[in-house]
């Protein structure tokens, strides 16, 4: 991904510090069970192991999200990653954050979307891209909401699953049992939007790919 100068964010609003005091001890040891419950989904989906076709739901500006599982990487607790902003980047393109020894872009992909902004929280992940993908680059998004499975969900048509013209690798809604929407992201085709390619304020206005 190429970063044209611009203000980036402040590093500050993804601080290093500790985990808050609530994610210690027991809470904590839970949190990191299902972490790595959903890293070993995310390896089981990659090798096929998975009969029932799932997805992991994350909420982004607000709205339920659908990601393929076989898309994904790691996730990652955001408030444990120091983001160092890019100068003159668009404000959706967060900055550079080492991870695993590794140089990756962060994406505000709300603020990408034409949401508000994703508010840092003890909630917010950080999502990183299989490296199949071949963009060295992770998605910052409010919260994860776990696995979600697509037989037991029916499509709907995306203008009635909320307002907008979606892109192509945005356009499939669906409807689970219980009546909620969800959008379903392919990254694959994101990865490839000349758009989220140019981070830069020099880069493309052509917003055709915002939701």
């Amino acid at each position: 991904m190429s970063t044209m100068p611009g203000p980036g964010v402040p590093t500050a609003a993804y601080p290093s510090a500790a985990m808050p005091s609530f994610e210690t001890g027991a809470r904590q040891g839970r949190l990191r069970q299902y972490q790595l419950q959903l890293i070993e989904r995310i390896q089981a989906a990659r090798s096929g192991a998975l009969a029932a076709r799932k997805e992991l739901g994350v909420m982004l500006g607000g709205r339920p999200c659908l990601l393929d599982l076989t898309q994904l990487g790691e996730i990652v607790i955001a408030a444990g990653v120091q983001i160092q902003g890019v100068p003159l980047a668009q404000d959706w393109y967060l900055g550079l954050a080492a991870m695993r020894g590794r140089l990756t872009g962060v994406v505000d992909l709300a603020r990408y979307m034409g949401e508000a902004a994703c508010v840092p929280g003890h909630h917010s992940r950080i999502i990183t891209f299989s490296p199949r993908l071949g963009l060295n680059c992770a998605l910052l998004v409010e919260r994860v909401l776990g696995l979600r499975q697509l037989r037991t969900m029916q499509p709907v048509p995306v203008q009635d699953a909320a307002q907008g013209v979606f892109p192509a690798w945005a356009a499939q809604a669906l409807r689970d049992g219980e009546g909620q929407h969800w959008l379903r992201l392919d990254l694959a085709q994101l990865a490839q939007a000349e758009r989220f390619l140019d981070a830069g304020f020099g880069g493309l206005p052509d917003h055709k790919d915002i939701c």
